[in-house]
């Protein structure tokens, strides 16, 4: 199953903190769904821009995924992080081609105290990386 191993090198790029493993594993059109925008963004380099700026931020946290279900070319990835004393809740929507490339991620957070936090956190990263 494809998505098997897209997912083992999704978290080997965690555990090693490799982020050159999203040009691998990234489709050069996938789309990503942010739940704080309001449309998808698409394409390899704004994809891999909003998954580095979200690592950098988490992996600051005890960030553990506590649930995977894997079907097909679909994966549903449940994860749980803290950051500024609100326990976060979210979800990792992947789906991946047949040669195993991610072609849409999608994140939805709970709860809305702690999607504002991870909002502001995120926009404050990105603002950096601006300058």
């Amino acid at each position: 199953m494809k998505i098997e191993n897209t997912i083992n090198k999704w978290h080997q790029l965690l555990e090693q903190q490799q982020l050159q493993i999203l040009d691998d594993i990234l489709s050069e059109d996938v789309v990503f769904h942010s739940p704080v925008l309001h449309t998808p963004q698409k394409g390899k380099i704004l994809t891999k821009m909003y998954l580095s700026a979200a690592y950098h931020i988490l992996s600051q946290q005890e960030f553990t995924y506590v649930r995977e279900v894997l079907q097909d070319n679909q994966a549903c990835l449940e994860f749980q992080t803290e950051i500024e004393g609100i326990v976060i809740n979210g979800v990792d929507l992947i789906q991946c081609d047949d040669s195993g490339k991610i072609t849409d991620f999608k994140v939805m957070i709970r709860p809305l105290k702690g999607l504002q936090k991870l909002q502001e956190k995120m926009f404050e990263l990105l603002e950096k990386s601006k300058q």
